[in-house]
């Protein structure tokens, strides 16, 4: 009788296993769509290379939180004004973000003009107003 109980906890462990492995690839699918380039989307990473590019990246986001920290800082600190900033995206895409003062004479579609010239494609731009200040987001396609 034994033998029969071996052989359906064999089978249980094996289906556990074979759920633990499907869960697994489901996880890391998801993770290699969150990080993945357009490039890199139509092959499969294997696991090994895809957690080092998660953890890159996260190293990559981490270091902006601090960089952005410092910023607002500064900006309490009453900062000079204007302040740009250029965010290159893994995605091939190009974030600049400008902040300025209400008063000043600020041209938007000059920064868009020479986004342009340097080859890129503005597929997206947004501002808004609080205080004195306005903050200005340019989004862009690059292709290299």
């Amino acid at each position: 009788m034994q033998s029969g109980s071996s052989s359906s906890s064999k089978l249980e462990r094996n289906a556990m296993e074979k759920k633990r492995r499907m869960e697994m690839k489901v996880q890391l699918s998801k993770l290699a769509s969150l990080i993945s380039t357009e490039q890199t989307a139509k092959e499969r990473m294997p696991p090994d290379v895809l957690l080092d590019k998660a953890t890159s990246y996260a190293k990559k986001l981490k270091e902006n939180v601090e960089q952005l920290k410092q910023r607002k800082e500064d900006m309490a600190g009453g900062a000079m004004l204007p302040v740009l900033v250029l965010r290159e995206h893994m995605d091939s895409t190009l974030e600049v973000n400008l902040i300025t003062e209400l008063n000043k004479n600020f041209m938007l579609y000059e920064v868009i003009s020479v986004l342009e010239e340097e080859g890129a494609d503005v597929v997206g731009a947004s501002y808004s107003t609080v205080g004195n200040k306005i903050f200005c987001t340019i989004h862009s396609q690059v292709y290299i």
